[in-house]
């Protein structure tokens, strides 16, 4: 059994039911009209409603405008902040979507990540906070209905500032196209408007240091150009074409000392790398261990400069010259056939006096 509770409203009654209540003292008030069924109002077919489409064309307005973009130069001041500065950009306006982008006119070494757009292509609102209290933005994006003022190419005015997200940005030129569409459309004629873009950094002039005496110039140079040091880049060419092309000469050493007087070497010239080796070979009861004396090296000269020395050539090797190697003295006394018909055959590149006094020994071999 269920005790169920009904309150009902009288809203008008018979006339005799009136004069019961006025014979026992009740005055009722004036009728009303009965309170419409909600169900009943509910299964009532709703009014059918017409929407007329606009006559905006998204089509036409992409055939037409597409590929039509506003250009302008922009600066933005940021010298209020700890190390703020005048920073250029570039602000694109598209007038076919009606959206902008701001992009970085990166400089050489100007110490910034390399960030090229700053503000993607987006539409931007003129009051990006004037917004509703109870949106929640911190997990919605703002959208048209949300904001329904947006910067278009009316706002865009070459000498004045406009906010784009929070920030300041000075327009002082725009291109060739952009002034024409401002003539055309709205009568107005732009001129750049000098802009100080902050102190221009003064190009400190890169110097080499002098050689220290470590390892070779070549390889020294290299740890001051980057600051991962790289080897130094070689002649593939020149190694391909004088690939196992050896000069060998033959020489004694040039020594106070008794004991050297009777030390032979060969010295061997790489045309690929234009380094020399100086080996001693074996010498029955001399008394020294033959080896190599000299591993393939580039030999300066003595007297050169150590920031742009000379080395030795095989324009340097006549036969009776003597050549310093780490103060270690040698003369030149014999060489191999090859070495004679390579000089001959590049004779513009040696001195006449080598040619000849290597020839001399090879008369009778001719």
């Amino acid at each position: 059994w269920y005790l169920r509770r009904v309150r009902e409203a009288v809203v008008s009654t018979q006339s005799t039911g009136k004069d019961f209540m006025a014979s026992e003292g009740i005055m009722l008030n004036a009728p009303e009209s009965c309170p419409p069924d909600p169900y009943t109002l509910s299964r009532k077919e709703p009014q059918h409603s017409y929407v007329t489409p606009p006559t905006f064309d998204k089509l036409k307005q992409f055939i037409d405008l597409d590929r039509q973009v506003l250009r302008f130069s922009a600066v933005w001041d940021d010298r209020n902040n700890m190390f703020g500065e005048m920073r250029p950009y570039t602000l694109h306006y598209y007038r076919v979507d009606d959206t902008i982008e701001v992009r970085e006119q990166r400089q050489p070494n100007d110490g910034h990540d390399p960030f090229p757009v700053l503000i993607g292509r987006k539409k931007v609102p003129k009051a990006r906070s004037n917004i509703p209290s109870n949106f929640p933005s911190a997990v919605m994006e703002i959208s048209e209905h949300e904001i329904t003022d947006w910067l278009t190419e009316k706002d865009l005015r070459v000498g004045e500032t406009v906010v784009i997200m929070d920030r300041p940005f000075f327009l002082y030129d725009c291109d060739s196209f952009t002034q024409s569409f401002y003539q055309q459309m709205y009568g107005l004629s732009f001129s750049r408007v000098p802009v100080e873009l902050g102190e221009r950094k003064v190009e400190v002039k890169r110097e080499i240091p002098p050689y220290n005496g470590f390892g070779s110039p070549q390889d020294s140079k290299q740890n001051c150009l980057s600051l991962i040091a790289q080897p130094p880049k070689k002649d593939v060419m020149k190694m391909l074409e004088n690939d196992l092309k050896i000069l060998r000469y033959a020489a004694v050493m040039e020594s106070p000392n008794p004991e050297d007087k009777n030390r032979k070497f060969i010295i061997s010239y790489s045309l690929a790398k234009d380094e020399m080796q100086i080996y001693e070979p074996h010498q029955r009861n001399a008394g020294i261990i033959e080896g190599k004396f000299l591993e393939y090296s580039q030999v300066r000269k003595p007297g050169s400069s150590i920031d742009n020395p000379e080395y030795y050539t095989p324009a340097d090797f006549a036969i009776g010259a003597t050549i310093e190697v780490f103060s270690r003295k040698f003369k030149i006394v014999d060489c191999d056939l090859y070495v004679l018909k390579y000089l001959e055959a590049n004779g513009a590149r040696f001195p006449a006096a080598t040619i000849e006094s290597i020839r001399a020994i090879h008369a009778d071999k001719l």
